[in-house]
């Protein structure tokens, strides 16, 4: 059985349209009002049958009594209710009538049994409608009812399970894939393959050790191969010299909390003022956060001799800059904030005053941060030309792969570290080979598989 929906503007002409379409055998399954007039639903077991034009008369000839058509019980003054209309059909029909005929009919009053399309029942669904609600057919069997609704749900719900198992097996084939591939790596370049391990075990991201091993000669034995990398690491790092200490103008200390910014202020102040004079050199914070903040840094002025000056808003530090004109170096520490606060970008913001003379900003981070995280640290301040970047605290590391590794996919130049508390010794004028030499040594004594009596896991 097949099943279509018409419409109409009154009953009759929704009828009228069951009988074009479906013919006389259709069987009304439903109704409803809607906002253009009726809808019906109607169900036929076979495909409507080509009709023939033959005159009235000629049939009347052939001797047989035919069952009455859907527009002859309508008529021109035939009554709207689909209830009468479908007894009259049955009342009208002879006991000869074909059996697919008599079983249509027998279907539909069954149907119309059970509901209820009388002229009360159609003025309470326009009541209804007129309240905004969505009326069906209240007496309608809530099985085939509620199929029609959920029905595309359904549907939707194993389609979407479908997608999550494709993508799923995707997974696994393309770690299988890769798995195969790195087997097949392994043994047609052992040594590639090994130094490639070595790299990662060091911090360096898969990317960069990949990128460097396709660069090493084929030929090269594995030390060989090694010293080259290191070598090659080195020239990809690039480091800026002693520029803050050996030039003039105003520069900002950014980075996220914890990572020093306070004392390399300091400590970059004190080695200028041991080589241009305590006049020579102003600090300036703008961290109203922290607290003591100001007077942390105000009392490494005194150590130093310097000037030292606090600003709240982004007015304060351009009337500071400008009354410090004549200082051949100002450095301004700011507050740390974490990368994923809002407040950063307020802070970055205090730069782009138009008032604001240009001021060189440098990223300070700790030498033992993740890899991610650094990641979303350069990211959060790809909106700020960044003049360069300070590694601090070298002494508390296990390990230096991860900071060169971004420095390097970044193209972010490398200008001072810091291994230590003291002011101003503990701070250094980054070299390229030093850091790579030191990333080596910190691999060779903390990553290699050391076999000592320690290394069995603890357990309560």
């Amino acid at each position: 059985m097949k099943i279509r929906r018409f419409f109409g503007k009154d009953m009759r002409e929704a009828l009228s349209q069951v009988k074009a379409e479906l013919g006389s055998d259709a069987v009304i399954m439903s109704n409803r009002k809607v906002a253009d007039g009726i809808e019906l639903v109607a169900a036929y077991d076979k495909e409507p049958e080509a009709k023939l034009s033959v005159p009235k008369k000629a049939v009347q000839n052939l001797g047989q009594k035919s069952v009455p058509s859907l527009s002859e019980i309508i008529g021109d003054d035939g009554p709207d209710s689909l209830k009468a209309l479908l007894e009259k059909q049955h009342s009208s029909a002879p006991s000869s009538t074909s059996q697919p005929s008599n079983g249509n009919a027998k279907q539909a009053n069954d149907i119309a049994a059970h509901l209820d399309f009388s002229d009360a029942f159609l003025e309470e669904m326009e009541s209804h409608k007129e309240r905004g609600a969505d009326h069906t057919n209240a007496t309608f069997p809530e099985h085939q009812a509620s199929s029609i609704v959920e029905a595309p749900e359904q549907q939707s719900a194993e389609l979407t399970q479908i997608k999550e198992e494709l993508a799923s097996l995707r997974n696994v084939l393309q770690y299988q894939v890769a798995d195969l591939m790195e087997a097949k790596n392994k043994r047609q370049k052992p040594v590639h393959q090994y130094l490639i391990a070595r790299l990662t075990d060091m911090g360096l991201s898969q990317a960069l050790a990949t990128q460097l091993i396709n660069y090493t000669p084929a030929h090269y034995n594995e030390r060989d191969a090694w010293v080259y990398l290191l070598n090659l690491l080195a020239n990809r790092i690039n480091v800026t010299g002693n520029d803050i200490l050996s030039a003039q103008g105003a520069v900002a200390l950014v980075g996220p909390t914890g990572t020093g910014k306070t004392t390399t202020v300091a400590k970059l102040a004190a080695r200028y003022a041991q080589k241009y004079g305590a006049e020579s050199v102003a600090m300036i914070t703008i961290d109203t956060y922290r607290i003591a903040a100001f007077e942390q840094l105000a009392t490494y002025g005194k150590i130093i001799g310097c000037t030292v000056k606090k600003a709240q808003t982004s007015e304060e530090l351009a009337d500071l800059l400008f009354q410090l004109r004549h200082k051949r170096l100002i450095l301004i520490d700011t507050a740390g904030f974490s990368q994923r606060d809002s407040r950063l970008i307020k802070q970055i913001k205090q730069f782009d005053n138009g008032q604001m003379p240009n001021v060189k900003k440098y990223l300070v981070a700790q030498a033992n941060t993740q890899y991610p995280a650094l990641q979303r640290i350069i990211q959060a301040y790809d909106d700020v030309e960044l003049s360069g970047c300070i590694f601090t605290k070298l002494d508390e590391c296990y390990s230096l792969g991860e900071v060169l590794s971004a420095a390097v996919e970044y193209q972010l130049p490398v200008s001072y570290v810091t291994d230590g508390q003291k002011v101003p010794e503990d701070i250094k004028i980054a070299e390229a080979k030093s850091l790579v030499s030191a990333a080596a040594k910190l691999y060779k004594k903390y990553s290699l598989n050391h076999t000592n009596v320690n290394s069995a896991i603890k357990t309560a």
